[in-house]
């Protein structure tokens, strides 16, 4: 089942329970009990669950869920107070259809209406108690996932993302630049280490900037430029809202290098790796179009290792709210497109 389906269930069942024991107290108290005050009584577990899933609502919508306890703690109880008031005053048109199961005439007087708002005031709290140790054992369920993941996630680094056989390479290109070109060479020696640097650091990130990221792109692409010569181009069109976003370290990385692995070295003429970031609905999406072909939907020659690796981070971090596809555009061109939200509640993994 998935967490809405819990939600669901949990509400139903939890209501329908509250129901059922109000029946039975109400049987065992007076030797019996009317269809009609059954009817109320499912009725009124019936209101409380609306004002519960309305609550629920206004937490996941105004992000209660991540305040500071000095701000939540007042608003929780001007809410929970609220909520017990509205239900109150609901049974009374409740009680006016069915018949008068109690005197409407007491239900306006202040006593009676703080202590049975008290009630539901108690009843709403520790539905509210509940909903919080629940969120927040999910919460951390889900970051102990994430650390342990990242440590698969390193690992698997070292043989797709920065695997010897890169290194190999790129110190083989440095070498010959020595000599060639000194200037250039310097440079290629610090892409090198800013790569290895942010590698090492990847578990202890969460999240990084994007632009963090965006400079690790560059300074890969500026390696395999070396390698590659004149058969590989780079073009970079990146909308300015791009900055605002927090983004999984080194999968974009991972994402270049794939294509460039998988695509244009197979390539006798070389090719072109495109990076295009856009900004819509609170969304980043990145798109990394790549020279080459996928047959029948899979490259030639793919492991899989990396892609893998980003389809669970995805899932791990944001859930079902980001996406990723790798399609053939045309015969000519393979798309990699990732969809990243905007949502601050993500930024709680980089404070494990």
């Amino acid at each position: 089942m998935n967490r809405h389906a819990i939600y669901v269930a949990l509400q139903i069942g939890g209501w329908l329970l509250y129901a059922l024991v109000q029946i039975a107290t109400s049987y065992m108290a007076s030797d019996g009990i009317t269809p009609k005050r059954i009817i109320f009584l499912l009725v009124e577990a019936f209101l409380c669950l609306i004002a519960t899933h309305g609550f629920r609502i206004i937490l996941i919508r105004w992000k209660w869920l991540y305040l500071p306890m000095h701000k939540l703690i007042p608003r929780v109880f001007v809410a929970v107070f609220s909520m017990g008031l509205m239900v109150y005053f609901l049974r009374i048109p409740v009680n006016l259809m069915l018949g008068r199961l109690f005197n409407p005439s007491t239900a306006f007087d202040i006593q009676q209406i703080l202590g049975q708002s008290s009630f539901y005031f108690i009843l709403f709290f520790l539905w509210t108690v509940f909903y919080f140790t629940h969120h927040y054992f999910d919460r951390y369920n889900k970051s102990l996932k994430y650390e342990a993941s990242m440590i698969g996630i390193e690992l698997n680094n070292l043989k797709s993302q920065l695997n010897p056989h890169f290194i190999f390479n790129a110190l083989n290109s440095i070498r010959a630049l020595v000599d060639e070109n000194p200037k250039k060479s310097k440079q290629a020696i610090n892409q090198l280490s800013n790569i290895l640097r942010n590698s090492l650091a990847t578990e202890k990130k969460g999240l990084t900037k994007f632009e963090d990221e965006l400079k690790i792109v560059k300074d890969y692409l500026g390696l395999e430029s070396i390698r590659f010569e004149e058969r590989l181009k780079t073009e970079f069109d990146i909308h300015p809202d791009s900055q605002q976003f927090l983004v999984p370290p080194l999968m974009i990385q991972t994402l270049v290098e794939n294509g460039i692995k998988h695509g244009i070295s197979k390539l006798t003429q070389g090719g072109i790796i495109q990076l295009k970031t856009d900004v819509v609905n609170h969304q980043l999406r990145i798109h990394i179009r790549n020279s080459g072909h996928m047959v029948n939907g899979v490259k030639r020659s793919q492991s899989g290792l990396g892609l893998k690796n980003t389809v669970q981070r995805l899932k791990l971090i944001y859930g079902d709210d980001a996406s990723f596809k790798i399609v053939n555009e045309n015969n000519n061109f393979v798309l990699t497109e990732l969809v990243i939200p905007q949502n601050n509640s993500h930024e709680s993994i980089n404070r494990r």
